[in-house]
């Protein structure tokens, strides 16, 4: 009897906790589609950031890192430097991307859902 309890005290909790793994790998492996940016992804962001960035604003070089949120409707939000170089060019980053137009949303089951993006950006000496 001791043998019987002894062996439902280990098993019970490593039953447990195999099926809360089970519901995460479930949640986890979701069909997530990335959010596309003018009907292609990163690269095409990359673009518009060469285009509408005012190198000239850049006055050391390094690398520059922002962060922002581009909800479930496609807007950009929640923008946020997350590796300063200088004040100018985080000013200019943060004001070339309240500018840029609506993404088509990251999915998730079909459902458009909110995603971070990091971004960073180097700059070398001229």
């Amino acid at each position: 009897m001791k043998l019987i309890k002894l062996i439902l005290f280990f098993l019970l909790p490593i039953s447990g906790f195999s099926q809360i793994q089970g519901e995460d790998e479930v949640y986890l492996s979701g069909d997530r589609i990335e959010a596309k940016f003018e009907g292609g992804g990163i690269e095409n962001f990359t673009k518009f950031i060469h285009r509408n960035f005012d190198y000239s604003k850049v006055t050391i070089a390094g690398k520059l890192e922002g962060a922002f949120t581009i909800d479930e409707q496609g807007n950009v939000t929640k923008i946020r430097i997350t590796q300063v170089l200088d004040i100018e060019s985080a000013t200019e980053f943060i004001r070339v991307l309240k500018m840029c137009p609506k993404w088509e949303p990251a999915r998730r089951g079909g459902k458009p859902i909110s995603i971070e993006i990091k971004y960073p950006m180097v700059f070398k000496k001229k």
